[in-house]
């Protein structure tokens, strides 16, 4: 660990997120020894799994949940909530002692004269062979326009910030969002008040268990877990998302009211695809995330602003993505299958430095003038 002559921090490499992905690359950089560290922007571990809401499970079972080394805890049938999974990163960071530095917030990402990149926090900055961007699909909350047109008296949450039904107001309440996060949240809200579901897109369910077995095993025995993004099947497939143990019929039968996508509001109505319309007390956007790579100040961006990658390595050399839903396989931004992605980057940066090292080697020294 060093300084250099500008005062900023000189590391092999540079992680820049701490979450599953960050560790999981952590931890193959350690194997291999190198000089690293890992720039957390949040002040504590796993801070995107701590603000999710507090009933989330998983659908992946114990089984499947394991980053590199250390196997997730429990029934391998069972299926973690949210403070296992909390409880795992934060565990995983101190058993393999990996240098996560909190509140960390990178603020650009820049190349240097003569290569390498330099790394800018408002308090510092690091200078690095190569840099991993692990900051995970959950960056940017997105709230749809319409949102701007209900009125101050509706209650508005956007699913990364709710946490129990006691959020919101006793009354109506809508989820907007037909996924897998839409369908929890309904289907824990339903309980306790009346609750309707809105469904832009019609999602494919699929059960989380098939004749006593979960769904996962069967993915994976059958390698379309496996399946890549250049693949024919991948790439008629990507763009669809699945419902895991959830379904429209479950969902009426559970007492909640199924309504097409919500396309316009106006003070407490909101007006639906079909021409019709509710009253709400409250509104649970249930509408995902947005990456957020503006920090990267880097030509590796296409015409939609979108960076461009192959199983994650840029076209600038010594540069990542690491974390991303569909980088190479359906499991790339799973935390049981995000280490394979992990490991081949890890095996990239080994072979970059190598050859730098090989480069640096053959370089001649200058002739001594007398």
């Amino acid at each position: 660990m060093s300084a250099t002559a500008n005062g900023a921090q000189r590391r092999e490499v540079v992680v820049i997120g701490g979450g599953q992905a960050g560790l999981a690359a952590g931890y193959f950089l350690a194997q291999q020894g190198r000089e690293f560290t890992i720039l957390e922007a949040a002040g504590e571990p796993a801070a995107a799994w701590r603000s999710r809401w507090d009933s989330l499970r998983l659908f992946t079972p114990v089984r499947y949940d394991s980053l590199p080394g250390l196997p997730f805890p429990g029934n391998p049938d069972s299926y973690p909530n949210r403070d296992d999974v909390v409880a795992y990163l934060t565990e995983y960071a101190q058993r393999f002692k990996l240098p996560v530095e909190f509140n960390s917030r990178v603020q650009a990402v820049r190349g240097r004269d003569g290569g390498g990149f330099r790394i800018e926090l408002a308090d510092r900055s690091y200078e690095a062979d190569q840099v991993v961007v692990a900051t995970g699909p959950f960056q940017v909350p997105f709230t749809p326009p319409l949102a701007a047109g209900l009125g101050p008296d509706v209650v508005q949450i956007h699913s990364s910030r709710y946490r129990s039904p006691a959020d919101l107001p006793a009354g109506i309440v809508l989820v907007v969002g037909g996924g897998n996060t839409g369908y929890q949240v309904a289907a824990e809200l339903v309980q306790s008040r009346e609750v309707h579901l809105a469904v832009g897109t019609r999602q494919t369910p699929l059960p989380q268990r098939i004749l006593g077995r979960d769904l996962f095993r069967y993915l994976q025995v059958t390698g379309l877990m496996d399946k890549t993004v250049d693949s024919r099947l991948v790439q008629r497939l990507k763009d669809r998302e699945t419902l895991i143990g959830s379904s429209p019929r479950a969902a009426r039968k559970q007492g909640i009211h199924t309504r097409p996508r919500a396309a316009a509001a106006e003070g407490s109505t909101v007006t639906f695809a079909d021409g019709s319309a509710l009253t709400v007390d409250a509104v649970v956007w249930a509408t995902g995330f947005r990456l957020d790579h503006s920090f990267i100040d880097l030509p590796v961006f296409d015409d939609r602003g979108r960076a461009t990658h192959q199983r994650g390595v840029t076209r600038i050399p010594g540069l990542y993505l690491l974390g991303l839903p569909w980088q190479y396989t359906r499991g790339s931004a799973l935390l049981g299958w995000v280490k394979d992605d992990a490991q081949y980057i890890a095996q990239r940066i080994d072979a970059f430095a190598q050859d730098s090292a090989a480069a640096a080697a053959q370089v001649p020294e200058r002739p001594v003038v007398s």
